[in-house]
């Protein structure tokens, strides 16, 4: 399997990442990270506080503004990923601030709070407020009300897809467009890509087990879950956003992704899917100035930008 990553990415060169060990693997990543460096490009972030929904704790957002923004723009909702578990603070404000800066939009970052100290459903308690506050303060924005998208990346993509199921079964708000990168989707572990990819680097089936019993608590039993924490689970796709999806090769969610697109366009969704050849999951966010990962990112931004109706 090793031999088909592409060349010019290097999984030896990463940390073993343990979900099992929560206190080392959150260490291991913000340690990463950190490696990495997170550099912003010019945009205003305003972090601050917006109310969470009733009986619900305030939420910390982070709202990136980009210089020379025309209003009323579009606005996306991006949720960072981490399993579930990993909280992230600021390893992925140079996302939120990119696709700010190269679409021209007003992005909201949330940290929405993650298990197991806060399982479901209290991350998609967050994510649902967030959108309800962009939504709800759209004049004040300077957004588009009809123009606000979701989106993230592994456990970011599975609150993206159930913010958006949510929205659709609670009558909005409702985003117009999903961005699902390498989503976490779907509880029965049962796939092919999650039942072979044991040892792959950064994500694995032994990873993929754990965080859902962090996420899931009690109730975590294989393929038995609320659609709004595994949306494999929904029995109904029809009537959501547009979705872009992406999947890595040499993921074990890459099925699930592959499964959830085909389901979509079969309920009569717009769908753009893309599978990226000799990556693994979190290679983009791991080795940026690849090749394929700096074409993973452009391909995400001229989505995007499709679905928001702007230029990328």
């Amino acid at each position: 399997m090793n031999s088909g990553f592409d060349p010019e990415l290097h999984p030896s060169q990463l940390p073993e990442l343990d979900v099992g060990d929560l206190p080392t693997a959150r260490a291991t990543v913000a340690a990463m990270y950190g490696q990495l460096g997170t550099r912003v490009p010019a945009v205003a972030v305003e972090r601050r506080t917006i109310p969470g929904l009733p009986g619900e704790p305030e939420v910390s957002v982070a709202v990136c503004t980009p210089h020379g923004r025309v209003e009323p723009s579009p606005a996306y909702l991006h949720l960072h990923g981490g399993g579930f578990v990993l909280p992230d603070e600021n390893a992925d404000a140079a996302t939120a601030a990119r696709i700010a800066a190269e679409l021209g939009v007003l992005v909201v970052s949330l940290d929405y709070r993650v298990a197991p100290e806060h399982p479901f459903p209290a991350a998609l308690q967050d994510c649902h407020a967030a959108l309800a506050w962009v939504a709800d303060r759209a004049g004040a924005l300077g957004v588009d009300p009809d123009r606000i998208g979701v989106g993230g990346v592994s456990a970011g993509g599975a609150l993206a897809a159930a913010t958006a199921l949510r929205a659709r079964d609670e009558g909005g708000p409702a985003p117009c467009f999903q961005v699902l990168e390498t989503p976490v989707l779907d509880n029965a572990l049962d796939t092919p890509s999650m039942r072979e990819f044991t040892g792959t680097p950064m994500w694995n089936r032994h990873n993929a087990v754990r965080s859902w019993q962090h996420y899931l608590g009690d109730n975590s039993v294989p393929g038995n879950a609320s659609p709004y924490a595994a949306p494999s689970r929904a029995t109904d796709l029809g009537g959501l956003p547009p979705a872009y999806v992406s999947v890595c090769q040499f993921d074990p969610l890459r099925d699930e992704g592959i499964g959830y697109a085909q389901r979509l366009v079969q309920a009569g969704v717009p769908v753009e899917l893309h599978l990226f050849p000799g990556t693994f999951h979190g290679s983009a966010g791991a080795f940026p100035q690849a090749g394929v990962s700096r074409r993973m990112n452009r391909e995400l931004l001229d989505a995007l930008g499709r679905g928001l109706g702007v230029a990328s």
